[in-house]
């Protein structure tokens, strides 16, 4: 097996199980002890994981964000499922904020029945909105090129004009002690706005972001209700002694 292979092996294990022991890798790979202590060492001098006695773990970087595209098809099960749940909560009459992202973008098709408006600072929502002709409002402001969001004082300004019925946010990761969070500054300073513009607030995420924590806090915890998917019972209950949790 090649070094570049073991190594795509090895961050594969970790994205899973956060962290990983020597022996597990020799099985997989059937290399060596030595061949995996010299990758992991690799490994850790390009900042991709740490290491421990008898393995390695992940090290969330909390400034790192992918792209539209490199989100859009990881968890897409999931996050359709999310998605569904969170605009059945949608009801006729509402006005909503529907936040740039690869979940809420998966709520629009179960929109499309419902008379409702939406203000969005998402450009990739448009033409799914256009093309199920609901009425909606774009925030404007500066573009951030990697997760096609609108952010910045103008759209902070813009979105102020506005008052919510029920606001649907993504994250990038929810912790006990911490809350919500999300790479870049800009992005939570909207994310906070259309929360405190709501009546009621949604945080849609998947459970790969649960434990994890970002640059910027965006709000706490017990702020908005969770709706997400595949959390163990533990964990749910956990939960609910801040907030409501919708596990689909």
């Amino acid at each position: 097996m090649l070094t570049t292979e073991r190594h795509a092996i090895i961050i594969d294990l970790l994205k899973q199980k956060q962290t990983i022991t020597i022996q597990e890798i020799t099985e997989i790979t059937a290399a060596s002890e030595s061949t995996i202590r010299r990758d992991l060492t690799e490994l850790e001098r390009q900042n991709k994981l740490a290491r421990i006695h008898g393995g390695a773990t992940w090290t969330e970087r909390k400034q790192q964000e992918l792209s539209v595209s490199e989100k859009s098809s990881q968890n897409l099960e999931a996050k359709m499922a999310i998605a569904k749940e969170a605009a059945s909560l949608v009801q006729n009459g509402d006005c909503i904020y529907l936040d740039a992202g690869t979940t809420t973008f998966q709520m629009i098709p179960y929109l499309k029945e419902k008379d409702i408006v939406v203000v969005t600072n998402g450009l990739t929502h448009i033409e799914s909105l256009i093309e199920h002709e609901i009425t909606s409002y774009l925030t404007g402001g500066k573009i951030k090129m990697k997760t096609r969001a609108l952010i910045g004082p103008q759209a902070v300004q813009n979105l102020q004009r506005y008052r919510f019925d029920k606001c649907f946010i993504g994250i990038n990761g929810f912790k006990f002690g911490i809350g919500y969070t999300t790479p870049d500054p800009e992005e939570a300073i909207m994310k906070q706005t259309a929360q405190n513009l709501s009546n009621q607030s949604y945080v849609l995420t998947d459970h790969s972001k649960y434990q994890k924590t970002n640059f910027a806090k965006i709000s706490e915890l017990e702020d908005a209700t969770i709706i997400t998917s595949n959390l163990s019972e533990s964990d749910r209950l956990a939960l609910q002694k801040l907030t409501t949790v919708r596990s689909v």
